[in-house]
Parts: structure tokens; sequence; C-alpha cells
């Protein structure tokens, strides 16, 4: 069966799913195209990046970085942009079909939003940005008759599990590895390094994405991501540790009957499911086999040491802003954990903080969400400089 060529932006090309999707990419040329590129700032990377997919349009976000991108392609036909703004622009490229946001953190969220508008299908790898405006996205993924395709392993199972499913949903469960420090208590937790939370046992990810794993806050940030993906109640979602990561996620349903999707951890096959959906397509990936995992083994996810995860369910059930003030507090206390300012424990506490001091919004609009963004950064920022 012939199939036409799907054009692909990817936003976020030089991060750590923005480079395995164009190795999926490079690996089914007759299906894929790459029309744009966009990286924050790592411009090296990009330029290789421009120079072997010849994309019609890179951006580079940092625009001090402008003038190398645009000298280094200058041989080449290919337009150079700067600049958030430019983001915005070249989602709506007439001929694109797919944009795969791999942005991390808020940034992800206009771009997103303007790519429903014009129309392209989402493959979304940004979590963050139903983390803070789910409300609002799959409304207009709604109204503008957009698929959102998860490239979260995890929610790409869930998705994976529903596909021709009719049947309503008693729960789900979103399985977690635990992370480095699985089983660790409070004191250990209290003299962990930077270099200990960034050692994930089982998936190679970017910084950011790693420390979440390492605090449970990823899975948090997936728990709020599932309620909207899926139209599901708070109750209706339960997270179950699962230290070997082959089952990726689990639906069950109103019989009590359950369906999991199953696999080694390798980022390439949610990313390729989505880029393809709704065919599967041939590779080369590794096969798992049973007799490596004779045992797969579950345990309870420990919400009194991981204070993050049960942070994470109060702003889903309180709804409105918070699980905006939640990601905006969560993405500084990474970055001050990273530059060594503050202590793993203590950025739950600078969290929870912000929860209990900011302004709560029940019904927030497009432009609340980025005021709430932005007083929240300024107020952890400031709780982080009084540690």
């Amino acid at each position: 069966m012939h199939q036409q060529i799907k054009n692909i932006a990817i936003l976020g090309s030089t991060g750590s799913i923005g480079t395995q999707a164009l190795e999926v990419i490079e690996a089914n040329p007759a299906l894929f195209q790459v029309s744009v590129l966009t990286a924050q700032s790592n411009v090296d990377l990009l330029i290789a990046q421009a120079l072997k997919f010849s994309p019609k349009i890179v951006v580079i976000g940092d625009e001090s970085k402008y003038q190398i991108l645009k000298a280094a392609l200058k041989i080449t036909s290919i337009e150079v942009k700067a600049g958030i703004e430019a983001l915005v622009e070249v989602v709506v490229l007439p001929e694109l079909e797919t944009v795969l946001t791999a942005l991390v953190g808020f940034a992800g969220l206009k771009p997103t939003i303007a790519a429903i508008k014009a129309g392209k299908h989402i493959a979304l790898a940004n979590k963050e940005t139903l983390v803070v405006a789910g409300e609002l996205i799959t409304a207009l993924a709604k109204q503008y008759n957009v698929n959102i395709l998860p490239v979260d392993s995890e929610h790409s199972a869930i998705f994976q599990c529903l596909t021709g499913e009719i049947n309503p949903i008693e729960k789900i469960y979103l399985t977690a590895s635990g992370g480095p420090f699985r089983g660790k208590n409070i004191e250990f937790l209290s003299e962990v390094t930077k270099q200990q939370a960034l050692r994930h046992p089982n998936w190679v990810m970017g910084a950011k994405i790693t420390i979440d794993s390492a605090s449970l806050m990823n899975k948090g940030l997936e728990v709020i991501e599932a309620k909207w993906l899926f139209n599901l109640d708070v109750k209706q979602i339960d997270v179950i540790v699962h230290p070997q990561s082959i089952i990726h996620s689990i639906v069950q349903f109103e019989d009590g009957s359950m369906k999991a999707q199953m696999g080694l951890p390798d980022m390439k096959l949610p990313i390729q499911y989505a880029l393809a959906y709704p065919n599967r397509i041939k590779n080369d990936l590794k096969r798992f086999n049973f007799l490596d995992y004779p045992s797969l083994t579950f345990e309870q996810a420990d919400m009194k040491t991981f204070r993050n995860l049960a942070l994470a369910f109060v702003a889903l059930e309180k709804a409105g802003n918070m699980p905006c003030i939640v990601n905006a507090a969560n993405e500084v206390v990474v970055a001050e954990f990273l530059n060594e300012r503050i202590g793993f424990l203590q950025m739950s506490e600078v969290i929870e903080t912000c929860m209990a001091k900011l302004d709560f919004m029940k019904t927030p609009s497009f432009e609340d969400y980025f005021e709430t963004d932005k007083q929240t950064r300024i107020f952890a920022k400031q709780l982080v400089t009084n540690i």
C-alpha cells in the first residue's frame, strides 16, 4: 500500500526526543520528510541536522546564535529564523502534517496552540503543555479536529491499548521505574548529589526529565497529562512502580479485564508510533525476550518519601491554575538543583510553598496561565534565595 510522505516539524530537534525522532525519520525516508527543525541553543548540532536533512526552515530560539546558524547555512536554500515568535510562525506552514513538540517545559505551550489552530496533528513529547493548560489544549484539539498523539512511553502505551476500543475505562495504571532512588529513605535523599540523580537505571533522557524521574515529579506530571489525554477522573488514575520498565502502562475496563502494552525501554517505539499513526511500521529495534525477564515485579509508589508525586495529585484535584503553579515551580527548582543551589528534598518544599502562597484561579484564561507561570517563577526563585 502506497503511503503519502508526511511532512514533519520537530520542535526541539537537538534534545533526546528530537534526535531519536530524526533517527526514526532517517530509517523511513519513504514515509517521512523533515520540513522544520528548531533548537533553543545547541547551534552546532542544529547546523549538522539541517545539512543532513535539508528542511525548509530552521529556527534557533537563542537569538544570539542566529548569525552563526545563518552563516553556516548560507550555501543552502534553507530559511533561517530566530526567537520564540518564529516557532509560532513555522508550525503553520501549509505543507506540514504533524508537529512533534519536544521542547522542554512551558516553552512548548504557544507553538502547540498555534499548530492546533492551523490544523496540524500534534505528536506530543512536551508533557508540560497539557499539565499547564490541559483543558484549553484538549478543547482546541476537538474544535480543530486535530489528533494529540502522545510520545511519552506511558501515555503512548495507554493510547495503544485504547485503539479500537469503544468501552469505557474503569482505571489506568501508569507504571514508574521508581528512578535511581527507589526504596531510599528521607535521610538518604537529603544527601543525594546531582550526579546520583542523573543516573537513571533504565532510560537515557535529558537532564530535566531525568531529575523529574528521580523525584517522581515526572510521574506526577504524567498523571495530570493522562487526565486530559484520556478524559479521566483523578480517582481513575493510579501509579504503580515497575522497576524493569517492560510494561509501559495498563488500562482496566469495566469488566475488570486489563490491557497492557509491553516492550523494551526504547523511546523510538512511541516516537515512531506517533509519527506513523494509525500505521505501525517495521523496524530493526531489539525485540523483547520473556526469558531475559523471568520476573516482572510491582510495588506501591512511596508518596510520603517522594512528595512531588503526592503534590501533583493534589494539584490535579484542585485543578484551575494549580498544575501550572506546580509545573513552573518545578522547572525553577530542577534548574536550581542542577546548579547545586538547593538540595534534592528542598525541591518539594519550594513547590509546596508556591502551591500554598500563590493566587489560585479556578477558571484561568489563556493569559492567566502565562501570568501564573511568570509569578510562580519569580516567587520560587525568591524562596530558593532564602534557603
